[in-house]
């Protein structure tokens, strides 16, 4: 037999290719359930767009509802969600293009409900009672954005779109998830002000409904001591209200007492939700009596199951061998979710209520097989305050190549974007990409990350450039300590608010041989001038004052920084203008350090063209190798 040929780790032969990893980024977005089936939507970085599908039985799989030409995707707040709902007519949804509403008919096609295109639109509840659509209006004009909930037909009149929705309420800065009653008697919504975010303090307010058929003034149910986050309202089927509220220190299911109070109902101490970023949300649903079908995490992991919160006791474990679930509905014969696997892809599940045994509706497919997947271990380890901090560690991974007996893997770091956000262990093809050719990653989850409760989520206020970069530093010190990695080949890579800290983190250590910084954030003080409204006071809530976007700007620590970087950025961004990104790059220049630029044009903040994400991949991968004989 010939002898098989070796490999340094970092420079593996894969079959698994940066254009394979681009286009196995499709995703399940939402999920809804009626008497009309089950549908989904996908996003697809090959076309740029997102589609709606609906189970079919007979082919054992999703055939696609929405039409060519249409693409359901809302820009609320500009993370959208909550992009349509289900009626006896047919379909709502918002189209990406013009954010208005339509309606497709079950054999029609759509038809627009709204002609207002200075609004978008999101987060649409039926209410039956009067045939119509509640849902979230986001105004932009000239001076400013404003936000309202309103009341839209179902039906238009001399099938003429509506120029002028009825207000339900208005004047908060911000509202989120509008729900009715099962009796249709009562309207929930959330709501928050600036200078606040949905993941810091919100309210919760209630309606209750008039003779007219319209809705009474609102009382505050919880959240008016500004205390606590509050979100994904529901009803249960007594029409009690139900809500995930972190006031005890994670966001877990409260409910309604006969006086109108809202009170825990404890269970296990986790997050039931991540953060807020996007509407449309469910990661819990109340069944009959006290039993729930809850989503929560575990160490990072998700777990999904059935909870009676009047014994405190876990009934049932479900769908176990999936990681991350979430947007869960139910009929009466089956409860659904879209899970997340670490070696498959997502899927839609449909699970028994009886049995609990899971059938699998639709799965998006990928070329690599679960063999060559390298699986998530979590570890925790210690930072600044003898803190724990938590990640996602993928050892290298490719059944034809293996490390030497005294050889440990180059290492990249990946960090988040938010940065109130989190990692999740299931399937990234991005991760695989790396571990493929003989690099371990390490998906951190720093101090500020969802997931882990209030505690860990609020540590990132005024101390953003500081903690995480902190928890950088000791992770990739505990890896070298435990004898993990090699600690002459580091890396570290960030998308926007993760750029941000990955330039950070090369300026305060000399850890690494090379970064990558895609759309990240070098000028806090320029970006907070051009943020849009919804993270308008954000980076002041991370960072402070002036002086503190100023001081803690990358751009502002360029004589700090000796090591190589790759740039990415999109040339329509106008979150991280490229202006910022072009400043970073002549800097450090101008001092002599090694860097590479990339700008496409058509791209804006989060790139989404396969062959954009496919190229960008390819090029990190060579920047890095490229340092091995440099530091070896």
């Amino acid at each position: 037999m010939p002898k098989r040929e070796t490999f340094v780790a970092g420079f593996w032969p894969s079959t698994w290719s940066a254009e394979q990893a681009a286009v196995a980024g499709r995703e399940i977005n939402e999920l809804k359930v009626s008497l009309h089936g089950v549908f989904w939507t996908v996003s697809d970085p090959l076309t740029g767009q997102t589609k709606l599908y609906r189970y079919n039985s007979a082919k054992q799989d999703g055939e696609l509802f929405t039409p060519k030409g249409f693409s359901v995707r809302s820009r609320v707040y500009e993370y959208g969600g909550g992009s349509f709902c289900l009626t006896e007519q047919g379909v709502v949804f918002t189209n990406e293009v013009d954010q208005q509403l339509y309606l497709q008919t079950w054999q029609g096609l759509p038809q627009a409900l709204t002609a207002r295109h200075e609004c978008r639109y999101a987060d649409m509840q039926l209410d039956s009672v009067t045939q119509t659509l509640i849902v979230i209006e986001e105004e932009h004009s000239e001076q400013e954005v404003l936000h309202r909930l309103v009341r839209v037909p179902l039906v238009c009149e001399q099938s003429q779109p509506l120029l002028v929705p009825q207000i339900i309420v208005q004047g908060s800065d911000f509202y989120a998830a509008p729900r009715i009653s099962p009796d249709g008697q009562r309207l929930l919504w959330v709501q928050w002000q600036r200078p606040d975010q949905p993941w810091t303090r919100t309210q919760l307010f209630c309606a209750k409904r008039q003779s007219d058929g319209g809705w009474g003034e609102a009382a505050c149910l919880a959240g008016a001591d500004g205390n606590a986050s509050i979100q994904q309202p529901l009803f249960d089927q007594t029409n009690r209200v139900v809500a995930l509220n972190d006031q005890a220190g994670y966001w877990q299911p409260w409910r309604e007492t006969t006086d109108e109070k809202l009170v825990s109902l404890t269970g296990v101490d986790a997050d039931y939700a991540g953060a807020p970023w996007q509407l449309g949300g469910c990661n819990y649903l109340p069944l009959q009596g006290d039993h729930y079908l809850v989503s929560w995490f575990a160490d990072g992991f998700g777990k999904l199951a059935l909870y009676c919160f009047a014994k405190q006791q876990e009934l049932q474990q479900l769908a176990t061998d999936f990681s991350r679930l979430r947007h869960l509905a139910a009929d009466d014969d089956h409860f659904y979710c879209i899970a997340g696997h670490s070696s498959q892809g997502s899927a839609v599940l449909a699970i028994d209520r009886h049995s609990a045994e899971v059938k699998v509706l639709s799965q998006l497919a990928i070329d690599l097989p679960e063999t060559e997947i390298s699986k998530p271990q979590a570890l925790y380890f210690s930072s600044s305050h003898d803190e724990a901090v938590h990640c996602f560690f993928y050892a290298p991974h490719n059944t034809q190549h293996h490390l030497s007996n005294q050889e440990r893997p180059p290492l990249v770091v990946f960090l988040h974007g938010g940065p109130t956000s989190a990692c999740y262990p299931v399937f990234d093809p991005r991760i695989q990409f790396w571990t493929q050719r003989g690099f371990a990653v390490a998906d951190l989850n720093y101090r500020g990350s969802t997931g882990f409760g209030r505690k860990y989520r609020q540590r990132l206020e005024q101390q953003w450039g500081i903690l995480d970069v902190e928890d950088i530093c000791a992770l990739v010190q505990y890896l070298i300590d435990t004898d993990r990695v090699d600690a002459e080949h580091l890396f570290v890579r960030g998308a926007s608010a993760g750029g941000y800290s990955a330039l950070l983190a090369i300026a305060a250590s000399q850890y690494f041989a090379a970064a990558a910084s895609l759309y990240g954030v070098s000028d806090p003080t320029a970006l907070n001038k051009v943020t849009h409204k919804f993270e308008g006071d954000y980076l002041s809530w991370l960072l402070g004052g002036v002086e503190q976007l100023s001081a803690r700007a990358p751009l502002a620590q360029i004589q700090r920084i000796q090591t190589p970087v790759i740039f990415f950025q999109g040339g329509r961004d106008v979150v991280v203008v490229p202006e910022q990104t072009i400043t970073m790059v002549q800097a450090l220049t101008e001092q002599g350090v090694a860097v590479e630029c990339h700008l496409y044009p058509d791209e804006g903040h989060g790139f989404r063209q396969a062959r954009h994400l496919a190229e960008a991949l390819a090029l990190e991968l060579s920047f890095y190798q490229r340092t091995f004989s440099v530091v070896s």
